[in-house]
C-alpha cells in the first residue's frame, strides 16, 4: 500500500488542481443558490487528500534512494521536453509541509473570510499556490521549474489583488508582479544559456555535469549571476524586496502561504542548482553578500515599523537572506532545515497577528496593547511562533541556526557574527511586536477584542503544537545531532543572543519606563530605517525615472521620426496626386506624349552606363 502511494506521488499536485477547477464552477449564478462556502469546502477536502497521500508515501521513501520518473510532453526537431520527476524523502517532505500549511490556511480562511463572497476565486488561487509548489517540489527540470515559478508569480498577482476595488491592493499586486519580472528576465537568460553548455535541464544531470565541467570563468560567472537573479526576486532580497511588503495588502490567509512557503520557492531553486553555482566563486560571494545585507538590513527595518504586517514581511526577507548565506557557503542541509523551521514559525506568527487584526480592525502597533488577558490563546500562539523563529533552545529555529553557524565556525567566523547579530535583532523585533500587542494597557481598539471564532483560533493552535513538536519529529528521523556532539560554545552564544535581544526589547517595550512610541535620539537614522532605507525613493529616482525618460524618448522618436517619415510619404503622395490631376486634359496626343517621354527617360537611365564609356572615348 505504502509503495503504491509512493509510486503514485506524482498525483499529489493533481488533487489541489482538481479542487481549483471545481471551485471555479461556483459562478455568481450558482452562489445565489448555494452561497460561496462549497468552493472552500471542496478545496479543503482535496488538500487533505493530498496531505494524506504524501503522509502515506513518506515511509516508503524514507532512507531509500530517490526514484526518478518521466512524463513525456513534447519532442520535436531534436528538442525533448520530457518532464522529469524526483520522488524522494526531501521532495515528499516538502509536499507535506506545503499541503499541511495550505490545509490550515484554508481552514483559517473559512473563518477569516466568513462574510466575503469571493470564495470561489480566492480558494481556487490558494489551490493554484498549492499545485504549483507541490509540482515545483517534485519537478526535476530547471526549464519546467521556471514555468512553474511564472505560474506562481501570476497566482501572487491575482491573490494579492483579491480586493481589487482598493487602490493600495491594485498597486501592491502590480508592483509584486513587475518587481519579480526583473529577476525572472535574467533567470530566463540563465535557463536558456545553460542548455548549450550542459546539454540538459535535469537537476541530477546538471550536478553530474558540474563535477567535471570546464567552462570559461567569465561565462560561468555571468551564468551564475543570472541564475540567482530570479530567486532574489522570489525571496524578496535587496534590492528586489519591496514587493513582499506591498503584497501584504492582500487577505491574511493568502499571506500565510505567501510569506511562509511561496517566498521560499526561489530558495528551493538555489538548493537544486547548488552544484552549478559552486563553479563560480564570485557567484557564491555575491549570494553571501546579498543574503548578509538583506538579513541585517531587514531586521533593522522591521524594528522601525509600526505596521505589524510590514514588520513580518521584512522578517521573511531576513530568513531568506540567511538561506542565501547557507547556499552560498555550500550548506544545503542547513538551508533545508531553515526553510522548514521558518515556514512553520512564520505561518504561526501571521495567523496569530491576523487574528488580532481581524477584530481589532487595525494593524497599527501604536493602537494595540493589553490583549494578553483577553486573548491568551492567540498570545501563546504568537510566543510559540516567535520562539520557533529565533534560536530558542530547543525549538526548530535553534537547531537550524546552530547547524548553519556550526558550518561557518571554522571556515568563515565573520558570518557567524552575522548570524548572531541577526538572531539578536530578530529576537528584539518579535518581542517588540508581542509587547506592543499583548502587553501594557488596553487601547481604544483593543478594549473589546475577544478570541475569534474557533475556525480562526484552531489552525494557529494546531500549528503551535506542530512547532513545539517539530524537534521531536526531527530527532525521531535522526536529523538532529546528539547533545554531546554539539558545539557547546556556539549553542551558548546563540542562546545568549536570543536572551539579549528578547530581554532588551521586553525591558524597553513592556512597562512605562520609556515613552511610546520609542524614538532614538538621532531622527534621521530612525527615518532611514522606517522608510526602508529610502529604497522606494531610490527606485523612483533610478528605475522609474529611467523607464519614464526612455518611454518619453521612444514616444518622441515614434511620433516625429517613424510617424513623420510615414506622414512625409503620405503628403508627397497627396501633393503628387493633386499635381497630376491637373494634367488630365482629355487629349489623347498629350497622354501619348507623356508615355513616350517617360519611356525615353527610363531607357536613357538604363543604357547610360553602357554608352558613357563610348562617349568618353569620343570626346
Amino acid at each position: 500500500m505504502f509503495e503504491f502511494l509512493a509510486h503514485s506521488a506524482w498525483l499529489i499536485p493533481c488533487y489541489p488542481l482538481v479542487g481549483m477547477v471545481v471551485s471555479l464552477l461556483w459562478t455568481p449564478s450558482i452562489i445565489r443558490r448555494t452561497g460561496p462556502r462549497p468552493a472552500g469546502y471542496v478545496n479543503l477536502v482535496m488538500t487533505l487528500t493530498a496531505f494524506l497521500h504524501g503522509l502515506g508515501s513518506f515511509p516508503s521513501v524514507w532512507n531509500h534512494p530517490p526514484q526518478y520518473l518521466s512524463i513525456p510532453w513534447l519532442e520535436v526537431a531534436g528538442l525533448d521536453l520530457t518532464i522529469p520527476l524526483e520522488i524522494s524523502a526531501t521532495t515528499i517532505g516538502v509536499g507535506l509541509v506545503v499541503t499541511g500549511l495550505n490545509f490550515l490556511a484554508q481552514l483559517y480562511a473559512i473563518g477569516y473570510l466568513e462574510m466575503d463572497w469571493g470564495w470561489a476565486r480566492f480558494f481556487s488561487l490558494l489551490a493554484l499556490f498549492e499545485t504549483g509548489m507541490c509540482a515545483l517540489a517534485l519537478c526535476n527540470s530547471l526549464f519546467f521549474s521556471y514555468i512553474i515559478l511564472e505560474i506562481l508569480t501570476l497566482a501572487t498577482y491575482l491573490i494579492v489583488g483579491t480586493w481589487f476595488n482598493q487602490s493600495l491592493v491594485v498597486t501592491g499586486a502590480r508592483d509584486a508582479f513587475l518587481t519579480k519580472r526583473i529577476g525572472d528576465l535574467f533567470l530566463l537568460m540563465g535557463v536558456l544559456a545553460i542548455f548549450p553548455l550542459a546539454g540538459t535541464w535535469d537537476y541530477r544531470e546538471l550536478g553530474i555535469w558540474a563535477q567535471t565541467a570546464q567552462v570559461d570563468p567569465t561565462v560561468i560567472t555571468l551564468l551564475g549571476l543570472s541564475l540567482i537573479a530570479g530567486p532574489m526576486g522570489k525571496c524578496a532580497q535587496f534590492p528586489l524586496h519591496l514587493w513582499l511588503d506591498e503584497a501584504m495588502e492582500g487577505p491574511m490567509p493568502g499571506t500565510v502561504l505567501r510569506n511562509s512557503v511561496v517566498v521560499s520557492t526561489g530558495a528551493w531553486i538555489l538548493i537544486k542548482l547548488a552544484p552549478v553555482l559552486a563553479l563560480s566563486p564570485l557567484t557564491l560571494t555575491v549570494m553571501i553578500g546579498i543574503g548578509g545585507v538583506t538579513a541585517i538590513g531587514g531586521t533593522l527595518i522591521a524594528i522601525a515599523q509600526i505596521d505589524v504586517k510590514r514588520a513580518l514581511s521584512y522578517s521573511a526577507s531576513v530568513y531568506m537572506g540567511l538561506i542565501f548565506i547557507a547556499v552560498g557557503t555550500q550548506q544545503q542541509e542547513a538551508a533545508l532545515l531553515l526553510m522548514l523551521t521558518y515556514a512553520l514559525a512564520m505561518a504561526l506568527l501571521i495567523m496569530s497577528t491576523g487574528s488580532v487584526v481581524l477584530n481589532a480592525i487595525t494593524q497599527d502597533l501604536t493602537q494595540l496593547g493589553g490583549l494578553w488577558s483577553r486573548r491568551p490563546i492567540t498570545g501563546l500562539s504568537y510566543l510559540v511562533g516567535a520562539a520557533g523563529l529565533i534560536a530558542f533552545p530547543a525549538l526548530g529555529g535553534f537547531w537550524a541556526l546552530l547547524k548553519l553557524a556550526d558550518g561557518l565556525w571554522s571556515t568563515q567566523p565573520a558570518l557567524v557574527g552575522v548570524v548572531l547579530l541577526v538572531n539578536t535583532l530578530t529576537g528584539f523585533s518579535v518581542t517588540r511586536e508581542f509587547s506592543l500587542i499583548f502587553a501594557g494597557k488596553p487601547q481604544q481598539m483593543t478594549v473589546r477584542s475577544p478570541e475569534n471564532l474557533w475556525l480562526v483560533t484552531l489552525p494557529s493552535t494546531i500549528l503551535a503544537g506542530a512547532t513545539l513538536h517539530l524537534p521531536l519529529l526531527l530527532q525521531r528521523l535522526a536529523l538532529l545531532p546528539h547533545w554531546s556532539d554539539l558545539n557547546h560554545t556556539l549553542a551558548l552564544l546563540l542562546s545568549g543572543s536570543s536572551l539579549i535581544g528578547c530581554g532588551a526589547s521586553a525591558w524597553i517595550y513592556m512597562g512605562d519606563r520609556i515613552p511610546k512610541p520609542v524614538r532614538i535620539p538621532w531622527a534621521p537614522l530612525q527615518n532611514f530605517f522606517a522608510l526602508d532605507m529610502y529604497t522606494p525613493t531610490l527606485y523612483r529616482s533610478s528605475v522609474v525615472l529611467g523607464v519614464d525618460w526612455i518611454s518619453r524618448l521612444t514616444d518622441w522618436f515614434d511620433r516625429n521620426i517613424v510617424d513623420g517619415l510615414v506622414n512625409l510619404i503620405g503628403q508627397f503622395s497627396i501633393l503628387s496626386g493633386e499635381s497630376l490631376k491637373y494634367g488630365n486634359v482629355g487629349q489623347t496626343q498629350f497622354y501619348l506624349f507623356t508615355i513616350v517621354s517617360g519611356v525615353f527617360v527610363i531607357t536613357a537611365f538604363l543604357v547610360w552606363p553602357l554608352i558613357s564609356p563610348l562617349l568618353g572615348s569620343l570626346f
